[in-house]
């Protein structure tokens, strides 16, 4: 999607950040509300924009407006119609900003009553689908990876190594481990009210197909779960973020988090190692996968820090 970014600066700056965007290819439109801005005090700019070229936009603003008392919002344009610029618009990319990615990661993963419910739902389901038969155990495993927001968390660790940013390293890292805590508490809770209900037993866990899969997984289950967290990472780069879910899908790590925690309420404590393991690989993965294609990005195509 094309960008509409509203920049509130300083109005001993704004001439010369004019002068400095108006020759941008990339910049569609540009207009200027002189005294505009009450919250910093100064100019609002605002530029329509396309995703070729928005990282040198953001450049010069944050060179021009240095050391001063300023502020970007980004917006999603739907569309941008300008006859004279039409080629330009037609042959725009599709990629997501630093700021962006940080900003969706952060939201998707922030600990909040919202977030630790959903993972705690997405563990529910899991566990339910660890002791049914392989039709509902395909609805509980897909509906888990769909509710549950298990992706984003981990993806906030590469993405801080990329940018050297030890704050979204560490908001990830929390993430991860309270989200996922959460989850695998909540698998042993629904285990143990199954088993009390007389709806499952230890038995149908253990010798169910698909906590042997996950236990010793074959090169075609790796290489889908490879092709999961790659795909991920694009989606997250090229901001297509309404179709994460398929990612998680493609792997096992909902569903290998919630092994680990009947195989704890079982006491099967070789399978509770087991199902650690296959959790661990997919976190690598994920976080080898985001890593290689934020670097790419970076590398070919962003080439600058975050702002922040």
């Amino acid at each position: 999607m094309h960008r509409t970014l509203v920049v509130s600066l300083p109005s001993d700056h704004t001439d010369k950040l004019i002068s400095q965007l108006e020759p941008l290819d990339c910049v569609v439109g540009l207009s200027v509300q002189r005294g505009g801005s009450i919250k910093p005090i100064g100019d609002i700019l605002t530029l329509q924009t396309l995703n070729k070229g928005i990282d040198e936009a953001l450049r010069r603003i944050a060179d021009v407006c240095k050391g001063t008392t300023y502020s970007i919002a980004t917006a999603e344009q739907a569309s941008i119609i300008d006859p004279q610029n039409d080629s330009l618009v037609e042959n725009d990319i599709d990629e997501a900003i630093w700021e962006e990615m940080e900003t969706g990661l952060r939201h998707q993963g922030r600990v909040t009553g919202n977030y630790l419910s959903l993972m705690a739902l997405g563990g529910a389901m899991s566990a339910v689908g660890l002791v049914s038969e392989p039709v509902p155990q395909v609805v509980a495993f897909v509906a888990a990876s769909v509710i549950a927001p298990g992706f984003e968390p981990i993806a906030q660790i590469p993405l801080g190594l990329v940018l050297n940013n030890f704050h979204t390293i560490k908001r990830g890292l929390r993430s991860v481990l309270m989200g996922y805590g959460t989850l695998i508490l909540a698998s042993v809770l629904t285990f143990l009210l199954l088993r009390w209900l007389g709806a499952a037993s230890e038995e149908e866990f253990v010798r169910n197909q698909a906590v042997d899969m996950m236990a010793h997984p074959s090169t075609k289950d790796i290489i889908v779960s490879i092709c999961g967290t790659l795909s991920g990472a694009i989606i997250i780069a090229s901001y297509r973020r309404s179709i994460i879910a398929g990612a998680l899908i493609a792997m096992v790590i909902i569903s290998a988090a919630a092994m680990i925690g009947v195989s704890i309420a079982c006491g099967q404590w070789s399978l509770a190692l087991e199902g650690a393991e296959r959790f661990g690989l997919d976190v690598a993965l994920i976080v080898a996968s985001c890593y290689v294609v934020f670097m790419a990005k970076q590398q070919l195509l962003h080439k600058r820090k975050p702002i922040v």
